[in-house]
């Protein structure tokens, strides 16, 4: 006879195999649960779900450019030392020798850039079908219901990670991507107050996630990773930001 914890673990695969059907990326056992610490209760099982599409909007240049960096530190975290990344757009905006700050060697890293709408959802929907790649990066205006649907049916047969990025929608309806964020530039902050370039930090909106709950941070890039930046406490040393 099973006993409550034999019947619990099954349960628990049994739900992230149901999760993956669903568009949750893969199973839980196959995905690293590090790198994601300030936002990942937000997920199902508490996981970033890779192998699925996920949506950002942007209304604003500068909120644009925040984005990407968002999306350079997500993708950094699972982007293993051969994973090689696609990156898709119309007027590329991106400093490649920049994705150093956040871990990704720029050589891993391929640009595309195209004009037409058509040609951007052609090109972002084969290369989420293709497996040799660790995940896509699509930089378009708008994104349907029926054209993101096309999407996610596309990666859950290649396993690839998508993220579309809608630069000044015209519209904001429904999509079938697993989640949905907003990112906005927040106060930069150096320790202990000294002059200069700070860290990079996030005001982060998820606006939906499926199956999950949706939540809001003030996220830096600190020490190569993710951390929640609280204003009543900043660190005061390089020391300290390694610890916190």
């Amino acid at each position: 006879m099973q006993t409550t914890t034999e019947k619990r673990e099954i349960v628990k695969r049994l739900q992230a195999k149901v999760d993956a059907l669903q568009g949750l990326g893969r199973p839980a056992d196959v995905i690293s649960r590090t790198g994601f610490a300030p936002f990942e209760s937000a997920f199902p099982d508490r996981i970033f779900p890779v192998g699925t599409v996920h949506e950002f909007l942007s209304d604003e240049s500068s909120h644009a450019a925040c984005t990407n960096g968002f999306i350079a530190g997500l993708a950094s975290t699972f982007l293993n030392k051969d994973g090689i990344c696609l990156w898709i757009g119309r007027n590329r905006k991106v400093f490649p020798p920049g994705l150093k700050h956040f871990g990704i060697t720029p050589s891993n890293v391929i640009f595309v850039d195209l004009h037409k709408q058509n040609d951007l959802l052609w090109a972002i929907e084969e290369a989420l079908k293709c497996d040799a790649l660790t995940s896509v990066v699509g930089e378009i205006r708008d994104l349907g219901f029926t054209e993101s649907r096309r999407l996610q049916l596309a990666v859950e047969k290649s396993g690839v990670t998508g993220f579309i990025h809608c630069h000044k929608p015209k519209a904001k309806g429904s999509s079938a991507c697993t989640t949905r964020w907003r990112v906005t530039p927040g106060m930069s902050f150096t320790p202990g107050g000294l002059p200069g370039i700070g860290h990079a930090v996030w005001d982060v909106e998820l606006l939906k996630v499926r199956n999950g709950k949706p939540g809001s941070w003030r996220i830096g890039w600190i020490g190569n990773r993710f951390m929640t930046v609280d204003d009543r406490r900043l660190p005061d040393t390089l020391e300290e930001l390694q610890v916190g």
